[in-house]
């Protein structure tokens, strides 16, 4: 087992429109394609306030390879998202950092 751990930068007054469409469209997209969420934060405390932090469970490098392949080719994915950021006025991250994390012996989540 593997997990990513992926970091999005939201524009400022954008984060809300980010989870939205998380929590509308994108999950629903990964239930297709067998994407597996381990969780979702944001800032509480600390720097970093319109960040969303998530990570995911792969059972391996190629399980990852094809299933986020095939979600990010999907045209009504592309579609939604462009209707987001239209909605939104414009792209809702200014970056993003991604992680593929391996569990050390001693983790629980393995």
């Amino acid at each position: 087992m593997i997990y990513e751990l992926r970091v999005y930068h939201a524009y400022p007054g954008r984060l809300a429109a980010l989870n939205k469409r998380f929590e509308t469209i994108t999950l629903k997209s990964w239930e297709k394609y067998g994407i597996r969420q381990v969780g979702f934060w944001t800032v509480a405390i600390g720097e970093g306030s319109n960040d969303l932090y998530y990570m995911l469970a792969w059972d391996s490098l190629a399980d990852r390879e094809q299933k986020w392949s095939a979600f990010a080719a999907d045209p009504e994915w592309h579609k939604a998202r462009t209707q987001t950021e239209a909605d939104a006025g414009g792209p809702l991250t200014t970056s993003i950092d991604n992680f593929i994390l391996a569990p050390t012996t001693y983790s629980k989540m393995r």
